[in-house]
């Protein structure tokens, strides 16, 4: 695990190589030219989104949190994102919100689940041994 002071760079990072990865997934699904460039085009507005989350509840503070970090950095990726879209012209049409909604909760959310599990198993062999 990273230290306290280094961990949100860490937090960041997967929420940045999560996001990438969900807009990969669209683009190859839908077969939408090259899914590396593509990528970034899909996935910028749900950066800049969760760039909102991050500044708005200062996630560095604690950034594996499900509560309330993680939580602030899925709803403001895909509410943001989503309003981005729509303002620029990308389509928001509701199975696409829906699937974002999913998906992306399940990446921001699930990384940090499995950050709080390793540490509390962590923590809790510490404390036997």
């Amino acid at each position: 695990m990273p230290s306290p002071s280094k961990s949100w760079i860490a937090a960041a990072a997967g929420d940045l190589v999560l996001i990438l990865v969900f807009a990969a997934i669209g683009r190859d699904a839908h077969a939408r030219g090259d899914i590396i460039s593509g990528a970034f085009i899909t996935a910028w507005p749900f950066l800049a989104g969760a760039l909102v989350g991050w500044i708005a509840l200062r996630v560095w503070r604690a950034p594996f949190s499900l509560w309330p970090s993680g939580v602030a950095v899925w709803l403001s990726a895909v509410i943001v994102g989503m309003l981005l879209r729509a303002a620029t012209g990308q389509g928001v049409a509701l199975p696409f919100i829906i699937v974002a909604l999913i998906s992306l909760g399940v990446f921001l959310l699930g990384f940090r689940a499995v950050i709080a599990l390793v540490r509390r198993i962590s923590a809790r062999r510490q404390h036997q041994g």
